[in-house]
């Protein structure tokens, strides 16, 4: 079984939470299905779920290079120098990136966000197209900080062929794995 779930901002990806947080099991009550990766807490979009150890570790595990895509609303407004440093890869803290795939987009037709990213007058914003194939610890988010452009608002679009699109937050579907 193989499960695209449009996770919410603000919610764990986890079934329990000591703390009673938002988590899984307020939207999936499927037993034996457990997350292929993980998305940050204030990271919204598709996360697989599936009860199939082998597809689990073929989603999660870099080794398998699994293309993953964010729709990522970022502070200003980069030059095309900065998309070429992603593209190249960006030195961060625990080493250098693989390239990875940016382009400048057109704002999504997205749901609304609650809370919604805050807003600076004087500052800019838009919204580029990442596609990494690796996962390290909130990735994308350091590396548009590595550019200069930190990051708004993320929204995992895809991981290899499955896309979050036409799931609402909070909802799921069934997939072929």
């Amino acid at each position: 079984m193989l499960i695209l779930f449009n996770k919410p901002f603000d919610v764990l990806c986890q079934f329990t939470d000591e703390l009673n947080r938002p988590n899984l099991s307020h939207f999936v009550q499927v037993p034996g299905v457990y997350p292929a990766g993980r998305l940050d807490r204030d990271s919204e979009g598709l996360l697989l779920l599936t009860d199939d150890g082998r597809l689990q570790a073929r989603i999660a595990d870099p080794r398998f290079k699994m293309p993953k895509a964010y729709l990522v609303q970022i502070e200003g407004e980069p030059e095309e120098a900065a998309l070429g440093q992603l593209r190249r890869g960006v030195r961060l803290k625990d080493g250098a990136t693989l390239p990875a795939e940016a382009e400048r987009i057109d704002d999504p037709a997205l749901w609304s966000r609650d809370p919604p990213i805050r807003v600076r007058k004087n500052i800019p914003d838009c919204w580029i197209k990442l596609t990494i194939r690796e996962g390290r610890n909130r990735q994308v988010r350091r590396m548009t900080a590595a550019i200069g452009h930190p990051t708004l608002r993320l929204v995992r679009w895809s991981i290899g062929d499955w896309a979050v699109e036409g799931i609402q937050p909070g909802e799921w579907r069934e997939a072929q794995g």
